[in-house]
């Protein structure tokens, strides 16, 4: 499922697709949003959307073999609830 499908899938049940788009649009910049806070973004029954720091390292160069070193960075993280496990069983 793409995000056209999601789109499609929420307007069948709620409203018009030009609706849906922008629910499913508005709550993506919501998340994005939190998340460039630092912000957690808990959904109850499906997840939670969270920023993490990966700290820094040193990496190989596959084609040389060099040592390179990786700085530290934030990457968002998705962490699946208990419900949406039990689902997807």
């Amino acid at each position: 499922m793409n995000k056209a499908d999601l789109i499609e899938a929420v307007a069948k049940a709620v409203c018009t697709k030009k609706e849906a788009a922008a629910a499913v649009d508005a709550m993506i910049e919501a998340i994005k949003d939190a998340l460039k806070k630092g912000e957690a973004v808990t959904l109850v029954g499906f997840g939670t959307f969270k920023v993490v720091e990966r700290k820094a390292r040193t990496g190989r160069n596959p084609r040389t073999g060099e040592a390179i070193k990786i700085p530290k960075k934030k990457v968002p993280v998705f962490r699946p609830g208990s419900e949406l496990k039990k689902a997807v069983k």
